[in-house]
Formats: C-alpha cells, sequence, structure tokens
C-alpha cells in the first residue's frame, strides 16, 4: 500500500519546494511511503531496454540525482526509473532559490544546475540498490566548469553502464551554461563517436530545437547507433497562457505547459526517424490522456515528473488503470500496437 494521502501532499505543497523533495526522498528511502504490489494490467506489458517491463510509465530524471532511494521508488509501480543527472564531480549547483511551483499552470520552473554529489557516491547507491525488478536508468551529464564532453560522456557512460539497464545523455538542460550547444550537428557526433555502451544508450534533447536542428539530430543518432531519443527536456519558453506571479523565473520550465510542445516535437522525430529510433515520450504528462498522446505520437515508453511531484505516488495506479480502460476503448489489445498510431 502506498501511504501518500491527498493531505499530505497538500501539506508539503505549502514547503518550499526544495525543502519538500528532499524530505520527499528522505521519507523513500526510510521506508515511510509503502509499495504497490498490485500486478499491472496485463495490456501494459511492453519490452524496453532489452527487458521486459510491466508498464511503459517511468520515472524521469532529476527526481533522484544521487540514486538516492532507487530501491524504494522501484516499488512504487513505475515500469522503470531513471536516476540523475550525475557529473564526473560533486557540484553544488546554482545559488538558492532554484525550484519555483507555478500551482496555478500546473507546472514547475527549475534552475537547479546539476546539483549532485558525484560519480563515486551515485555508483555507491546504486550497488545498494535492490534491482531484482526494478527497470534502471542512468541519466549522465557535465560539470559546469573543467568539463571535457567528448571524454567526460564515454567516461561517464562506461563507469555507469555495469548498474544500469540504459543510459541517457543530458545534453540539453537549460541550466549548465554552453550545454545545449552539444546539440549541434558537429559537437553531438564527436560525444557520440567515442562512445561504445554494453547498454542501450538515449539522448535527451530540448523541445526548443528548430526543425533543422530536430533533423540534424535525428540524422546524427542515427548515423552512431544510438538506441532513441527522449523527449523532451524542459524549455526556455514562457508562453502567453502562464498565470502564475513567479513564471518570468530563470530556469526550465516543465509539467502541464510543455505538454503541446514536446509531444509536438515528438510527432516530427517519430516522422523523420520512424522505426529506426525509440523514443521515450516527457513533458507534462498528469492523467492517462496525456500517456496515450504520446503512445500515438510515436512514444513506445512515457516519463513522468511534475505530475508526479504534484499528486504524489498515488498517481501511478491510477495512471495505469485508466490508461489500460483507453486502449481498450480505442480498441488495442496491447500497449505497443498505440506507438505511432496516431500519425
Amino acid at each position: 500500500m502506498i501511504f501518500a494521502p491527498p493531505f499530505l501532499m497538500s501539506a508539503l505543497r505549502r514547503l518550499d519546494p526544495e525543502f519538500a523533495h528532499n524530505l520527499s526522498l528522505r521519507a523513500l528511502r526510510l521506508g515511510l511511503v509503502g509499495s504497490d504490489t498490485t500486478p499491472d494490467d496485463p495490456i501494459l506489458a511492453t519490452q524496453g531496454f532489452g527487458r521486459t517491463l510491466s508498464n511503459p510509465i517511468g520515472l524521469a530524471a532529476g527526481f533522484d540525482k544521487n540514486a538516492y532511494a532507487v530501491t524504494a521508488l522501484g516499488r512504487l509501480g513505475f515500469g522503470f526509473v531513471e536516476v540523475g543527472t550525475v557529473t564526473p564531480r560533486p557540484q553544488p549547483g546554482n545559488p538558492r532559490p532554484r525550484l519555483f511551483r507555478l500551482a496555478e499552470d500546473k507546472a514547475v520552473i527549475n534552475r537547479m544546475g546539476f546539483n549532485n554529489a558525484g560519480l563515486d557516491a551515485y555508483i555507491a547507491n546504486l550497488k545498494q540498490a535492490d534491482r531484482k525488478t526494478l527497470v534502471l536508468g542512468a541519466n549522465v551529464g557535465i560539470n559546469k566548469d573543467g568539463a571535457d564532453p567528448e571524454k567526460d560522456y564515454p567516461a561517464l557512460i562506461k563507469a555507469v553502464a555495469p548498474y544500469v539497464d540504459y543510459i541517457t545523455i543530458n545534453i540539453s538542460s537549460p541550466n549548465t551554461p554552453g550545454l545545449r550547444d552539444l546539440q549541434s550537428e558537429e559537437r553531438l557526433a564527436a560525444i557520440l563517436s567515442g562512445i561504445s555502451s554494453p547498454k542501450p544508450v538515449y539522448v535527451k534533447i530540448a523541445p526548443d530545437l528548430s526543425e533543422d536542428g530536430l533533423e540534424a539530430v535525428v540524422s546524427v543518432v542515427v548515423e552512431h547507433n544510438v538506441t532513441g531519443l527522449i523527449i523532451s527536456n524542459t524549455t526556455i519558453a514562457r508562453p502567453d497562457t502562464l498565470h502564475s506571479p513567479l513564471k518570468r523565473e530563470t530556469g526550465g520550465l516543465s509539467g502541464a505547459p510543455l505538454f503541446a510542445p514536446s509531444t509536438a516535437m515528438l510527432a516530427r522525430a517519430y516522422r523523420l526517424a520512424g522505426k529506426r529510433l525509440e523514443f521515450i515520450g516527457a513533458g507534462g504528462v498528469f492523467a492517462a490522456t496525456d500517456v496515450l498522446a504520446k503512445l500515438l505520437a510515436g512514444a513506445s515508453l512515457v516519463q513522468i515528473y511534475s505530475g508526479f511531484a504534484y499528486q504524489g505516488p498515488g498517481m501511478l495506479p491510477k495512471l495505469k488503470t485508466e490508461l489500460g480502460a483507453l486502449l481498450r476503448e480505442r480498441g488495442f489489445s496491447h500497449v505497443s500496437e498505440a506507438v505511432g498510431a496516431g500519425l
């Protein structure tokens, strides 16, 4: 049973966002949140990362940067969990405050800046994780200072590969100066040419790429035998629809306002790459209809973050139950049949 009643989530939302986040991680690690042992609907079972997943819904990177609560997260009912972003050396990230709730918009702005305890601590935590049933991904990035991306990414991948099922290259956070420049055709090709991995590798991209930029990224990752793309990271755009007084804060915007642009980019990438790449859809997922929309746009798997932060662990069982019902209503007998079916 998951112990995250609505009144508790409401109380957490009254706290400073980063303090509440860290408190949630500590509660998870201490086993205070419980677990969900209900078997998933068979219609949701799918393949990913060379494994059989009980459902296609995963937790996006950023929630557990240091792999601090991996085992507990794996007991909440996710199909897979991605932890990080980890950098070669520890770094404190940007000054606080750096995390903002835009409750009126069901959104979040963050400028965390890859705050994490570094690779050694991350791997130590991975080694302690109970991975009997957990499908786990590592999200890797570079330090703000002294980085050498063409060397750092291959070294990170080599270091984490023994402990995870897949690896994500993060070149799209807006909070590390110059990081998004690595999405250019030349820089991305230079990074990928140095990578050799026994595990599937994904590249996480920004929703702010131009159409030409997206086409270049797709071309490069296909050429270098990358498994797929995660679409997308947070956006630096600020839609006119935002109501919160915090909307002008610097950083990446996530949550409901990201759903439409990230899903549109996902559909464009799927049209460009087809079956040559696998896609993980992320951005603005709050309901089962959002999950289905990502699947129909070409995602094989879907990640949640802001919705999970707002709704808590109780979101996941509801999401899975309603997704199974939606798939049957649309005439699908298996979740994989929905992938790209809307295009």
